[in-house]
């Protein structure tokens, strides 16, 4: 991994702040790898009493957390003394216990890990050998006092891999050096430099590339949908230029709803809700409410993003969620997680699903190699709504081994998902050749994959160019049948996680 020079850093120090189970440990120690600098955990500061007093159950108090925090800070004056630039990461649950930390150290930088109740309560209950134990948590936020805007922290959210959560602070780092006024989440404002941002206006907004060594990838503000990715200036997406609008549903998120829902109407928790009817040719609401909504950036790095809106209470889905979008290109290729957290104050029906095409560089789609590891395929009727399933076995919808698409025209669900021990399931799309190609790998909270070969697609020009391939949490019409529905009460979060692999060479 390359480290960003300590040269680099405009901190002295880099305190990690957030309450147990948050990841402090793990970020730090990456990001103190990034940085090229040591990582000190403040836990190890703790006497044995606290140690002993916490691991009973029992809450520390001020007057235990005192010399705790005098024994972090003594070490922190020696390593500013030194000249030796360091991470650590330490709760400090309350503003006395930050202050005391910053006081008469200009150099700190306060970084802040931030996460639902619920998130952090899981996190705990499967942490084993710490002397901090899950019954505690409720103590932690009952003393807990969110960094402020005259801290100036760079929040970052961890409902994200480790790796992601580090890229983002690094990025916010770069844009705010110590010292600069940056109240919470406000930071991600600057995220990107004015230069990296288009230029002139576009249909999609703001363009925001990625890039790891031979890849590449362009993520747009108009529904933070995917809109570029190549690897080895091959593309590996039947995607839209940036003086383009979408077509098609191509790269864009399906939020709170993949597919389709019959008539736009539902019943949940006692109440009948009408969707808009976004598909009225066949009388229903497809694809969710955020494709057309800008979306805000949270933090930029070279190789990643991440961007958010929020899905405000309207006629139909009477439900607040806060969304984010992640992207991140590494050495296995794109990685996206989508995460949904319920801010509101009432249970919320939440499905999603993203909607990229495909290619491997032929003209038509008919004779790439097509591989879907999945047992079942979702049967419809001619709204495009289930009608029951069947065994792929023995028809024209068994892919499990790769053949050509020929003359098919899938726009099908496929179910009984086959994974692999990283819990991944495979959909790949292969050159005639067999010589190089592309998967699309399906992670945690993906239990359904549409495939669409373009057959309806409004633009003639465009069919059958790509195959969409859609990572899907639950079917269509699951508002209404409640098939793998996921329902998301107050301070819940659901994550989707998907990515795209290259392989092979020309």
């Amino acid at each position: 991994m390359t480290h960003q020079s300590a040269a680099d850093a405009t901190t002295e120090l880099v305190l990690v702040v957030g309450m147990s189970g948050s990841g402090k440990t793990m970020v730090g120690t990456l990001l103190a790898e990034r940085l090229g600098r040591p990582y000190q955990d403040a836990d190890e500061f703790h006497n044995e009493a606290n140690r002993a007093k916490m691991a009973a159950g029992h809450a520390l108090t001020d007057a235990d957390r005192q010399p705790w925090l005098e024994a972090i800070g003594a070490w922190m004056d020696g390593e500013i003394a030194a000249r030796r630039p360091a991470v650590v990461g330490c709760s400090a649950l309350k503003r006395a216990y930050r202050d005391h930390l910053r006081a008469g150290r200009p150099g700190v930088r306060l970084v802040y890990l931030r996460g639902s109740h619920e998130l952090i309560r899981s996190r705990l209950a499967t942490r084993r050998g710490h002397f901090f134990p899950a019954a505690l948590l409720d103590s932690q936020f009952a003393d807990f006092e969110e960094p402020e805007p005259e801290e100036h922290p760079l929040v970052v959210e961890i409902d994200q891999p480790p790796e992601a959560v580090v890229d983002a602070v690094l990025s916010l780092l770069r844009k705010e050096p110590a010292g600069k006024s940056s109240p919470a989440g406000a930071a991600t404002d600057r995220a990107a430099p004015p230069q990296e941002r288009s230029t002139s206006l576009s249909p999609t907004g703001e363009q925001w590339e990625l890039r790891f060594g031979e890849q590449r990838a362009v993520v747009v503000q108009l529904g933070s949908a995917l809109r570029h990715y190549e690897a080895h200036d091959r593309p590996l997406l039947d995607g839209f230029t940036a003086d383009s609008p979408v077509t098609g549903g191509r790269g864009q998120l399906l939020v709170p709803w993949p597919n389709r829902v019959d008539g736009g109407r539902y019943r949940f928790d006692g109440q009948d809700l009408q969707l808009p009817l976004s598909e009225p040719e066949k009388h229903n609401a497809i694809h969710g409410l955020l494709r057309w909504t800008p979306w805000r950036l949270l933090a930029r790095s070279d190789d990643a993003v991440r961007a958010g809106t929020t899905l405000h209470p309207q006629p139909g889905y009477p439900f607040l969620l806060e969304v984010v979008a992640g992207y991140r290109l590494g050495p296995d290729g794109l990685d996206v997680v989508i995460s949904a957290t319920n801010v509101g104050d009432t249970a919320a029906p939440y499905g999603v699903g993203q909607h990229p095409y495909l290619t491997v560089g032929t003209d038509l789609v008919d004779t790439a190699l097509l591989t879907v590891a999945a047992d079942y395929r979702l049967c419809t009727d001619d709204r495009g709504l289930p009608a029951g399933h069947e065994p792929v076995d023995g028809t024209v919808y068994d892919f499990r081994t790769p053949r050509p698409i020929g003359d098919l025209q899938l726009d099908s669900a496929f179910t009984g998902l086959g994974r692999d021990a990283d819990g991944h399931a495979h959909v790949r799309l292969a050159h005639p050749s067999g010589l190089h190609g592309v998967d699309l790998w399906l992670g945690v909270g993906t239990r359904y994959v549409q495939v669409y070969t373009g057959d309806t697609l409004a633009e003639p020009e465009r069919r059958r160019r790509g195959v969409a391939v859609e990572a899907m949490s639950c079917p269509a019409d699951a508002f209404r049948s409640g098939t793998d529905l996921t329902v998301l009460e107050p301070g819940n979060s659901h994550v989707l996680r998907w990515g795209l692999t290259p392989w092979g060479s020309a």
